[in-house]
């Protein structure tokens, strides 16, 4: 065993997709040659599969008794589910950022602690992301944008610039965000849901669903 250990909370589809880079992602940052770290599968639960995909499959307790450095992050596509598992973390593990090699990061962007960036994603310039932030495959984040903490961009979203979202918000699939006005940027709410491929056109309120081209909330 080694004195390094990282835990991936999560081992459904999401962590089954980020797994692959998080050696190359983690050892980076942590400043750590890749072959001295140890990598798991982490659940809140005791498992009743000792691994997937090749990598150890192991219950929180389990990996927070871990001799040694312990770090984690979590890849479960629910802001709010995240934000519990972060919760039932604690002190125990340090939170660190898991980005693929083909991500980009142009000039004068803020990031919070615990974001997951998969491949093909892009921040463009001067935008500010929360905290555990997860942003799927070909999503990106345009200019002057204003994410708050754990939201969530499915594969494909197109946020384009001066958009304002609220913390735990879900963005699905091929979903567009029009470009904001400095004076008047589009504000998507704290839990709202944008539905997959909806192109959102005007702002939506705190915990609405919207769907559609251009997107309408859905009757309650």
């Amino acid at each position: 065993m080694k004195s390094i250990h990282f835990g991936l909370l999560g081992a459904g589809g999401m962590a089954r997709e980020v797994m692959p880079y998080v050696r190359a992602s983690v050892s980076k940052t942590i400043n750590c040659p890749p072959e001295e770290m140890d990598l798991y599968f982490v659940e809140t639960w005791e498992p009743k599969t000792s691994t997937v995909n090749g990598y150890p499959l192991v219950s929180l307790s389990h990996f927070l008794n871990l001799p040694g450095r312990r770090y984690f992050n979590v890849a479960v596509g629910n802001g709010r589910i995240r934000e519990t598992l972060v919760q039932a973390v604690g002190t125990a593990a340090q939170v660190v950022a898991i980005h693929a090699p083909q991500a980009v990061f142009l000039d004068a962007n803020q990031i919070g602690d615990g974001s997951v960036f998969c491949a093909y994603t892009m921040v463009t310039s001067n935008s500010r992301i929360g905290r555990h932030f997860q942003g799927n495959i070909y999503s990106y984040v345009a200019h002057d944008c204003v994410i708050g903490d754990f939201v969530t961009f499915a594969p494909g979203v197109r946020c384009n610039g001066r958009v304002h979202i609220g913390d735990y918000a879900y963005i699905g699939t091929n979903a567009v965000i029009r470009e904001g006005s400095d004076r008047a940027p589009i504000k998507i709410g704290t839990g709202a849901v944008v539905g997959m491929g909806a192109v959102v056109t005007k702002d939506v309120p705190d915990g609405a669903t919207v769907v559609g081209n251009p997107a309408r909330q859905m009757a309650k």
